[in-house]
């Protein structure tokens, strides 16, 4: 297998160096072909930068970095245009300022051109350098992470409306240089409402849900098992009984981000990752943990993430000033299309394993007012517990959830916390056990299976474990479990708000 890319944006260094490049020419020309304004929002780490990087080598003209790619006998390479490729999250706005920064950009970009700028303002340089551009042929503008200058600054809400409002005026001058313009694709993370950051722009393109473009990155299952067949061939030997055991794991930690609905794909960074050390690891997630959504999650008491619906409307934009928390979910990559319902109804869910355990590793921990890095340990402990049928360490377990809680902070809001803190870490467990938690009508229970046994728990706070119990009986949980040929066990737990502790539980075997 070719050498891997890790944390290389770069095409030229990536075809230069020879390192393995994942062939996507020809999604980008169907791009380039169908659309002249474009947007496109994918998570970070999912190939945008990449893909801006390929076209502006592609209208560059440089054929001979595209050798044996489908772009080499397929574009034309005859017709070359300036290309304005700007990055927003390497332009220094918080040292300089975002006014300060962009102009310091445009001029970077007009001296490669021998260009000079003598307009003021951001607004009426970037005007001048696409006019001054088109004398060689008309311009290619790729701006990625567009949306930086914004979500950076989302605990600074005033900054973050001043950083929207020069934006606005940097891309208001790109509707009236349409003649100047040969193509226009802008990538980010979010999508912003047309009215706040584009409202000049209304011929905009949203690839981001188009299902010809679904594909255009992150990597499918086709391109996954020709790509890396040698590292597929090699980790098969030493990772699992099998190469179809390997990809079906693959699969289940890395793959399932969608667009569609239809096709799934794999986390290009996690995968180039995985090939690179030939371990089952939180390797997305690890490279930038989500502080802002997590405390987010938490305010809001926002847990149960699993099959979540929405329509249409909710990915329609985003309002820095009444952030909607599915939609952010979305947009960051925590959740992702699994399935598209009938009237127009789109089924949410976490894309794979390792979304889904970091999430909910971080959200224990922020509950439990205490480092994610302990979040694991817990439930590892408690599958043990549940696997040797020890009743005690069951309880002794889960009354240690709570003792880093301060007291004050869990009275002040008891039931949903209490609630919060045992779905997370009984969700969590059926990362690596058969468990399953609900809640409703201000009630949570549990069922854990083992190979022996099948565990029902019901929960109670302030109430009794025999109220707990009783509730197992009323509603007869047991019953659909009696013909599985294993013990059923039945744990009434009640919960003290004041002690913060099991004040009692109560077994009893169906």
């Amino acid at each position: 297998m070719k050498k891997l890319p890790l944390g290389i944006q770069s095409f030229p260094e990536i075809r230069s160096m020879g390192l393995l490049y994942v062939d996507k020419t020809e999604n980008i020309i169907n791009v380039i072909e169908n659309g002249k304004y474009n947007f496109l929002s994918r998570p970070r780490r999912f190939g945008k930068s990449l893909t801006l990087s390929t076209i502006k080598e592609m209208f560059n003209g440089r054929k001979e970095l595209f050798k044996g790619l489908w772009a080499e006998k397929n574009w034309d390479w005859d017709s070359t245009h300036p290309v304005v490729h700007f990055s927003f999250s390497s332009i220094g706005y918080k040292e300089l300022g975002l006014e300060k920064a962009i102009e310091k950009r445009l001029k970077e970009i007009a001296a490669d051109f021998n260009v000079s700028i003598k307009e003021e303002g951001v607004s009426q340089q970037f005007k001048e350098l696409i006019s001054k551009l088109s004398e060689i042929n008309q311009a290619v503008l790729l701006i990625d992470e567009y949306d930086k200058p914004i979500i950076d600054y989302l605990d600074d809400i005033p900054q973050a409306k001043e950083n929207q409002k020069t934006l606005k005026s940097f891309y208001s001058v790109i509707k009236d240089s349409d003649p100047y313009i040969r193509f226009l694709l802008i990538t980010g993370v979010s999508k912003f409402s047309k009215v706040s950051i584009f409202s000049e722009l209304n011929n905009l393109t949203d690839l981001t849900l188009h299902p010809r473009y679904s594909t255009l990155t992150g990597y499918t299952q086709k391109e996954l098992e020709h790509y890396f067949a040698e590292g597929i061939d090699e980790f098969a030997e030493v990772l699992s009984p099998s190469k179809k055991e390997l990809i079906e794991l693959v699969k289940e930690w890395y793959n399932g981000y969608s667009w569609d609905g239809k096709n799934f794909l794999y986390n290009p960074y996690s995968i180039l990752s995985f090939f690179d050390t030939g371990q089952f690891r939180n390797f997305w997630f690890s490279t930038g943990t989500p502080t802002f959504l997590i405390k987010l999650l938490k305010g809001r008491r926002f847990i149960d993430l699993e099959k979540t619906e929405v329509d249409e409307s909710a990915f329609e934009s985003y309002d820095i000033e009444n952030l909607d928390t599915v939609p952010l979910l979305f947009q960051t990559g925590y959740l992702t299309i699994k399935s598209l319902g009938g009237f127009g109804i789109y089924c949410l869910d976490y894309p794979n394993r390792e979304v889904k355990e970091s999430l909910l590793r971080h959200l224990i921990g922020a509950f439990r007012n205490d480092s994610a890095a302990y979040s694991t340990p817990i439930v590892i402990r408690l599958r043990k517990a549940f696997l040797e049928n020890n009743h005690e360490r069951i309880i002794e377990i889960i009354n240690g959830l709570f003792k880093s809680i301060p007291s004050h902070i869990f009275i002040k809001e008891k039931e949903a916390y209490y609630h919060s803190v045992v779905f997370l870490v009984f969700q969590y467990l059926g990362q690596f056990i058969d468990a399953e938690v609900n809640t409703s009508d201000g009630r949570i229970d549990a069922v854990v299976k083992t190979e022996t046994h099948i565990y029902i728990l019901e929960f109670k706070l302030d109430e009794s474990a025999g109220a707990a119990l009783e509730q197992i009986r009323k509603k007869d949980y047991a019953e659909k479990y009696k013909l599985s040929g294993k013990k059923i066990t039945g744990i009434g737990i009640n919960f003290s708000s004041k002690t913060k502790s099991v004040e009692g539980w109560e077994v009893e075997y169906f």
